[in-house]
């Protein structure tokens, strides 16, 4: 069986809900949103805490309730939401393979946008040694258990990491009546803003040591205690705890984007994109999370919202760009998105290069060279830091030479 839509959205998150609420309305035809959990919503429905809608509803509410709020506004706008709808391949160029309670079928349509997210990365991936008890955990999972599920944990946790989602778990397991013993950051510092790393510990007593990392996990059957390692002496010492949360260090749900041969960024390792958000593959396009791995749930909303513009010009008939001049960061850079500068093309979403830095900088300075020549220099007066995504005004590289090299930013 094989159905066609005008669109497909792969991902019922912020980026994927905005999107489908910004195309429903201007597209004749379907705008199918394709959702492999039984809800829609992405992570802010299990993040049972406030901060979500800041920039893309001028709204301060809870994760729930903004991913209903987005859920509604993709409905009234005329999407079809479908869930428990796993996307398993391609059949085409875009064309979607997809599996679901109600059985197998083929989508065909004449747009694509993934919208696939991201996620951290578990133990396993991080080489963490040691036994292999239960209680280990990603944020995600963590509050999966706590907030759908409403699962007990532990009652003395160590966190690995110590950024912004570093601190979501602290709620996330004080509210389940888990103590926070320490939290660890092989940086310097702790990656955290200052704005919630203060009074997070202030209220609840959290340790944290910086230039420290987790190096063996102990316990038959449960989490008994984790081996610490300073970075600095190499001595190790072991910490008692129950329960241990690995948080951050993102990496984005790109399966299918390798599986439909788009190009991909080795630094964010999602798909390369321009400034409109289309991918290499005609027809098909990305937003959100699985493009800058990993910035708060209102910029991938933001997104969303921006990568309607350029769907709807393929929809109508203009041609694939081609062409563009790709943006290079480097060291302490580790990566930029979008990663290509088309000329006539349109800025990014908010006007902003999205960044990550491996060192921290208090007053950065941002310069954008081209073939030996510097396009432009800024001095920002918001912080460079690894944890966060930086933001740098588009406005550095507008005047890249479309018949020029690579466009290369550094950070000093």
């Amino acid at each position: 069986m094989t159905e066609r839509v005008r669109v497909a959205v792969i991902g019922g998150g912020p980026a994927g809900l905005t999107a489908a609420a910004a195309l429903a309305p201007s597209v004749a035809g379907d705008v199918l949103v394709l959702e492999r959990e039984v809800e829609t919503g992405g992570i802010p429905r299990h993040s049972d805490h406030p901060g979500y809608g800041l920039r893309d509803l001028r709204r301060f509410m809870s994760g729930p309730e903004y991913a209903r709020r987005l859920t509604g506004s993709a409905r009234e706008a005329g999407a079809r939401l479908e869930t428990e709808a796993m996307v398993t391949g391609w059949a085409g160029p875009r064309t979607l393979e997809v599996t679901s309670p109600r059985g197998r079928r083929l989508v065909e349509a004449d747009a694509v946008v993934l919208a696939t997210g991201a996620r951290e990365r578990p133990r396993p991936a991080r080489l963490i040694a040691g036994d292999r008890p239960d209680g280990v955990y990603t944020t995600g999972q963590l509050q999966n258990l706590v907030h759908l599920h409403h699962r007990e944990v532990g009652r003395r946790a160590v966190i690995v990491g110590a950024e912004l989602v570093s601190w979501s778990a602290v709620l996330t397991l004080h509210e389940a009546g888990c103590r926070t013993v320490l939290m660890t950051s092989e940086y310097d510092k702790p990656e955290a803003y200052t704005a919630f790393r203060v009074p997070g510990r202030l209220a609840f007593g959290v340790l944290v040591r910086a230039r420290t990392r987790v190096v063996a996990i102990h316990g038959k059957g449960r989490v008994t205690s984790v081996e610490i390692e300073n970075l600095d002496t190499g001595q190790r010492h072991r910490v008692p705890c129950d329960t241990v949360i690995t948080t951050g260090d993102w990496i984005p749900d790109h399966e299918l984007a390798r599986a439909a041969g788009l190009d991909l960024d080795e630094g964010t390792r999602g798909p390369r994109v321009d400034t409109s958000l289309a991918t290499s593959v005609p027809g098909v396009f990305a937003a959100g999370n699985l493009l800058h791995p990993v910035d708060t749930a209102d910029v991938a909303a933001l997104d969303g919202r921006h990568v309607a513009a350029a769907v709807l010009g393929h929809l109508a008939g203009e041609p694939a760009p081609g062409g563009g001049v790709p943006l290079v960061a480097e060291a302490p850079l580790r990566w930029v998105a979008p990663q290509l500068v088309r000329p006539g093309g349109p800025p990014p979403s908010r006007g902003k290069l999205l960044l990550w830095s491996d060192a921290f900088r208090t007053l950065p300075r941002v310069t954008a060279t081209q073939d030996g020549r510097v396009l432009g220099r800024a001095r920002l007066p918001w912080p460079a830091a690894p944890g966060r995504v930086f933001r740098v005004p588009y406005s550095l590289v507008a005047g890249a030479d479309p018949a020029g090299g690579p466009v290369r930013l550094t950070l000093a």
